[in-house]
């Protein structure tokens, strides 16, 4: 995994244990040396069961001290991400580069947050990881040659195409996809269509892989919610209801459909 040289590969670490974690850890694994970093004991371990032992997993921050490019993907709240970044700083070396795979979110606040704005980078992957070509990349102002040069060197080493994107609430997929799921949303409730029929439409009438209700589970209805509240996209009630019944796609078996 090419770092700032060829001589000197990017020892990778993500902090994070969900699907975005896991993809992303699968995918550096088969370039160089990764960790993940789990919350828990019983998160660690399931990390461990999806990525079939290809990735150190574990629950000690401290062995982060010894990554280069740390990639945080827990969840979408500034207070959270802000608290971990404090924590990274004091282990990483001065050098290393912190990243986060935020798509709603202000870089350029998080930068602020993470003691090392020269060298901080959003690195929004998409989901699956494994499969998904595009990786957005947004630089707080002030960022260093060196961040870009790394960046794009470590995502180029991952297979990935990268496209750099302004520092605005849901880059430019988010931005312009959650309004259109949303009106998939509420074209249903409109119109009292099945959801396979929605989504059958999307899939053989634009040729999308995935019509929008089914990629509302996949995304999870919680983190759909969230990305529309941060890029000013009003939430269809309907999207609510579920998430109070517990439906939040895949993840918990039920969404639009069922799992």
């Amino acid at each position: 995994m090419t770092g700032e040289s060829a001589k000197h590969p990017e020892i990778v670490g993500i902090v994070g244990s969900g699907t975005i974690a896991c993809g992303l850890a699968a995918v550096a694994a088969g370039h160089g040396p990764v960790m993940l970093c789990a919350r828990s004991e019983g998160s660690a371990q399931r990390a461990s069961e999806r990525l079939d032992g290809a990735v150190e997993v574990t629950c000690d921050s401290e062995r982060l001290g010894d990554a280069t490019f740390v990639v945080e993907a827990i969840v979408e709240d500034q207070v959270a991400k802000g608290q971990l970044f404090a924590r990274l700083h004091r282990l990483l070396a001065p050098e290393a580069i912190l990243a986060t795979t935020t798509s709603s979110l202000s870089v350029t606040m998080l930068a602020s947050l993470s003691g090392r704005p020269d060298r901080f980078v959003a690195l929004h992957v998409f989901n699956p990881v494994v499969k998904m070509e595009l990786v957005e990349l947004a630089f707080p102002e002030g960022s260093a040659p060196a961040t870009r040069a790394r960046a794009l060197a470590l995502c180029r080493a991952l297979g990935k195409t990268t496209v750099e994107v302004p520092d605005r609430p849901g880059f430019v997929v988010n931005r312009l996809l959650f309004p259109y799921l949303f009106a998939a949303v509420e074209l249903l409730e409109e119109t009292g269509l099945a959801p396979e029929a929605v989504d059958t439409c999307m899939r053989l009438g634009a040729a999308h892989p995935l019509g929008p209700l089914a990629l509302l589970d996949l995304v999870g209805l919680d983190v759909a919610a969230a990305i529309g509240e941060a890029i000013g996209a009003p939430v269809p009630a309907r999207i609510q209801a579920l998430m109070d019944e517990g439906a939040l796609g895949r993840k918990s078996g039920r969404g639009f459909h069922r799992y």
